[in-house]
């Protein structure tokens, strides 16, 4: 008698023992099944198309559709920097103005064409596609503090006015029809741009980072048409916008096999520009102090103070 209730304990025991272990196996293809089925998941969702890594797709239509070396291009990290590193710095506000020649490169072309495009249609795409935060209030606030919805976005740059018409069939009535006004390349003319110079003790080399720019938009008399100044239309962060801009070709001479890209001529500081507010206690820009040839002194002062700064550190 003993021995037989011995041998049905130990046989429960086994039996719960293999019930165990094929628990415990079952529990283990589980969670393996649910690891590849997230991770397949996850690649799909990260293979599909993204518009913020890739040129706006509004840009240019007719464009071929081959692939270009810079479709595959990356943003260069800049070199590492600490804080403590920095021994001196100072920030500036710049206005490029694209009537001059250096900066044609990024006005031109008008429209999109031949997989090139000027900087304000990059600009327009990202944000248009909401691969670009707009940052409101640029006039007085350019710290990137208001951030702007889509649709706020698309407001300033596509408007809507309705305007009475006469009816063609019905001469002497009139009905009301909608005009869309779309802000184009041709319209903006300048732009404004933040930068930050620095001196870098562990490389003993003065740089540059450029922090946001701001497209300016001709702001014109509508009874006369003529131009009473210029209108800012939003900030962008510009290391946000870089992704882009390292994606686009631009054409800046007679040599089509030079190919570089809007994120090349900036890092290049291949344009034309003239300082109109450094960082100062008051907060105020040089003309609100200076006027005409004075206020491009004191903007030469300016450059001229940022690069004696660099020379005097060294002894010969």
């Amino acid at each position: 008698m003993y021995p037989t209730m011995r041998n049905k304990k130990q046989n429960h025991r086994s039996a719960k023992t293999h019930i165990g272990l094929l628990v415990r196996e079952f529990t283990s293809l589980f969670k393996l099944l649910l690891f590849f089925v997230s991770l397949f998941t996850v690649t799909h969702v990260f293979a599909q198309y993204n518009p913020c890594g890739h040129k706006p797709n509004n840009l240019d239509p007719g464009a071929p559709s081959g692939a270009r070396a810079s479709d595959q291009r990356k943003v260069i990290p800049y070199p590492y920097l600490r804080e403590a590193d920095v021994m001196w710095s100072k920030r500036v506000w710049r206005t490029l103005d694209l009537r001059e020649k250096m900066n044609h490169p990024y006005y031109y072309p008008e429209a999109p064409h031949n997989g090139l495009a000027s900087l304000f249609d990059i600009i327009k795409g990202g944000v248009l596609n909401g691969c670009i935060t707009a940052f409101d209030n640029p006039a007085m606030d350019d710290e990137f503090k208001v951030q702007m919805s889509a649709e706020a976005a698309a407001a300033i740059l596509i408007s809507q006015e309705y305007v009475e018409v006469e009816d063609p069939y019905n001469p002497g009535t009139y009905k009301l029809d909608t005009i869309t006004n779309e802000v184009s390349s041709t319209d903006v003319k300048a732009y404004w741009i933040k930068e930050d110079w620095f001196f870098d003790k562990q490389r003993s080399v003065m740089d540059v980072r450029i922090i946001g720019i701001c497209p300016l938009k001709e702001k014109r008399d509508p009874n006369t048409g003529d131009i009473l100044g210029y209108q800012p239309l939003f900030w962008c962060y510009f290391p946000q916008l870089r992704p882009l801009l390292v994606r686009q070709e631009v054409y800046t001479g007679q040599n089509n096999g030079q190919r570089l890209t809007y994120d090349d001529i900036f890092q290049k500081r291949f344009f034309a520009s003239y300082i109109h507010k450094e960082s100062n206690v008051y907060d105020r820009p040089i003309p609100a102090y200076l006027t005409g040839m004075d206020a491009l002194l004191e903007s030469e002062r300016v450059k001229e103070d940022i690069s004696n700064y660099e020379s005097d550190l060294w002894h010969y």
